[in-house]
């Protein structure tokens, strides 16, 4: 009996089924809970509280820097950890309202916008789109190896909230309007 699927088909296959979290050719209103303007009103995903109390990640990743970091770097106040990449449309379009609540957090909650594009790429395509965003708030991070993202099981984008101590609250998979309703209601009690 023949497989179903060749070896070279499936090695074809494997990398699109990992990235397809976000789909970086759909038009933003294709986009799950994209309203006209562009921007998620809801998640795209449900929140996810079913890791609620896991401890954050030890994966190494780049501070702004250039000298390695990983999470427990953070501990002591609450952190809003966001997994992005230039080429993700939902990611592109929540980094404005994710720089204006770092804003309007500051001392209260830490919000981390950790880049996924890989440093494997001929060119960097990231400071370019930084500087172009104008994101005043935001620090930029790197994880050009993608080892958040693979503890965090994939897809673009992915935000986790930890406690002060270090242990998952909840995580969106998906973009967000940071500035909605929604977002004031899962953040309440850590930025009040």
């Amino acid at each position: 009996m023949r497989p179903l699927l060749s070896p070279w088909l499936i090695a074809c296959l494997l990398p699109v089924a990992l990235l397809s979290g976000c789909d970086k050719q759909d038009s933003p209103s294709a986009q799950p809970g994209a309203k006209a303007a562009g921007v998620a009103v809801e998640p795209a995903g449900k929140v996810d509280a079913s890791q609620r109390g896991a401890d954050m990640p030890n994966d190494v990743f780049t501070a702004p820097d250039g000298k390695p970091t990983t999470l427990a770097a953070f501990k002591g106040k609450p952190v809003l950890v966001n997994l992005w990449a230039t080429w993700c449309v939902p990611c592109v379009k929540e980094m404005p309202s994710l720089d204006r609540l770092a804003d309007k957090t500051k001392g209260k909650l830490k919000v981390l916008t950790v880049n996924q594009d890989s440093t494997k790429q001929p060119s960097d395509p990231v400071p370019e789109w930084w500087a172009k965003a104008k994101l005043g708030n935001l620090e930029r991070y790197r994880d050009g190896d993608n080892n958040l993202g693979f503890s965090y099981g994939g897809g673009l984008p992915i935000t986790i909230l930890y406690d002060s101590t270090g242990k998952e609250v909840w995580r969106i998979n998906g973009g967000m309007d940071w500035d909605g309703v929604e977002a004031s209601k899962l953040l309440a009690r850590y930025t009040g």
